[in-house]
């Protein structure tokens, strides 16, 4: 399964778009992570490997801790934070 394929099939993660096909893997996992439940996010963690996962994750914290803002939420943030340090140190 492809990145375009997953999200095509969860076009609610990704509401602001149809253009699936050129979607980024930061894009999809920022929407999964936010949005997604827990079975989308293992599918997505099966399909990309959790040290990938995690490093969009912990590339995109550090961009948005440049710019000040960040897309993730709170609780979100925190408990994937943790999630990745256990699971994909």
């Amino acid at each position: 399964m492809t990145l375009a394929t997953f999200i095509k099939t969860r076009p609610h993660l990704i509401w602001w778009t149809k253009n699936y096909d050129k979607l980024k893997a930061e894009a999809v996992v920022e929407a999964t992570l936010n949005y997604g439940d827990w079975e989308d996010v293992q599918k997505l963690i099966k399909m990309l490997g959790i040290k990938k996962t995690a490093s969009v994750f912990r590339n995109q914290l550090k961009k948005f801790k440049v710019s000040g803002r960040t897309n993730y939420y709170p609780e979100v943030k925190n408990y994937f934070t943790h999630y990745f340090n256990k699971y994909a140190p």
